[in-house]
């Protein structure tokens, strides 16, 4: 059965927040730990940048280096497939507005944000269940893996949703596809169909405030949105730092190997207390039980956030701690309560 949690506060329905975090929890000791996030911890490098790149506006020549680039490491058709734009949350709206106001399925749950971007788009918006509730929808979202439950689609599960359907869009929220199965993304089949597959950078890359990110599609929808994007949509430093980082294939595939150890780590922690561990990605992990927020405000009381869902009040989201003193201080939160009864 799921619960709603009816009294959450505002600040704390999205992650990252920590001013309304110490709000909510005056006393917690410092620094205070968030794991409310499915950001790494472990930043990429960033190299050193010339002023210049703060003080003009990015080269067009540059923008479509760091598209070739990104084209190379998502496995996308072409450049001309790739739009770069300041992260991909300022996407949702320009994608949903790609289809005339209709009909839009989310397959849920998921990332809130897909219902809200679709329907300032026009469109009527419904959360459905199961996959097979998208096909008739003018636009169809789906993320792969999903946010929160880590659910993977199988490729051609989707490239079928996408060949069955007459029209419409596709749309497939590849967040978090960085760190999961190879071969999984849609991102080499845009070309010729009508999906649009987004790629997050600051998650993987643990740069999130840097704001880049990508829509994948097939040049005439890319050429689309680049349009609504207007020019110098990304900025010189993060042009700059993305082509460093997505042509650095040593650091990602050592870096999916370090997050899957140290995911299997907080596995270990939830789940030696004796709380049931749903799923997740290597970027965080899903949690269920009763006590959910309780042992939410024990967390913060203590000086770490995690992730609450309103539609849910039986699910915590824990992102990964970020050195072995974080790593140290979850464990003994958590076997603190372990000593509690578990409703």
């Amino acid at each position: 059965m799921n619960a709603n949690v009816t009294n959450m506060e505002p600040g704390l329905l999205h992650g990252g927040n920590l001013v309304a975090a110490r709000q909510l929890f005056p006393n917690a000791p410092e620094p205070f730990i968030d794991l409310s996030t499915g950001i790494n911890p472990h930043s990429y490098p960033a190299p050193p940048l010339s002023p210049d790149l703060f003080a003009r506006l990015p080269e067009a020549a540059a923008v479509d280096r760091l598209a070739a680039i990104a084209a190379e490491a998502y496995g996308a058709p072409s450049r001309d497939c790739v739009v770069p734009a300041p992260g991909t949350q300022i996407l949702l709206a320009p994608v949903a507005a790609l289809v005339r106001p209709g009909k839009a399925a989310v397959l849920g749950p998921t990332y809130a944000e897909f219902s809200r971007a679709a329907a300032l788009a026009g469109h009527d918006v419904a959360e459905v269940q199961d996959i097979s509730e998208l096909r008739d929808a003018d636009l169809a979202i789906v993320a792969n893996p999903n946010n929160p439950d880590g659910r993977i689609f199988k490729k051609r599960q989707l490239l079928d949703l996408a060949d069955a359907r007459r029209g419409g869009l596709l749309v497939v929220d590849e967040a978090f596809m960085d760190v999961g199965p190879v071969g999984a993304s849609l991102s080499g089949e845009v070309a010729g169909r009508d999906i649009v597959v987004l790629r997050s950078f600051g998650k993987f890359f643990g740069l999130a405030g840097l704001r880049l990110g990508f829509a994948l599609a097939g040049p005439e929808i890319a050429a689309r949105l680049a349009a609504a994007l207007g020019p110098w949509a990304v900025s010189g430093p993060a042009v700059a730092i993305g082509q460093t980082a997505l042509a650095d294939t040593a650091w990602i595939h050592a870096m999916r190997v370090r997050l899957d150890d140290e995911a299997r780590g907080v596995d270990a922690v939830f789940g030696g207390a004796g709380v049931e561990v749903l799923g997740g990605t290597s970027l965080f992990r899903l949690v269920r039980m009763s006590a959910a927020d309780r042992l939410f405000h024990h967390m913060g009381r203590a000086g770490i956030l995690v992730r609450r869902f309103p539609e849910n009040a039986m699910w915590l989201r824990i992102g990964l701690p970020g050195d072995p003193a974080s790593r140290d201080r979850l464990g003994s939160v958590v076997s603190r309560w372990r000593g509690q009864a578990w409703p």
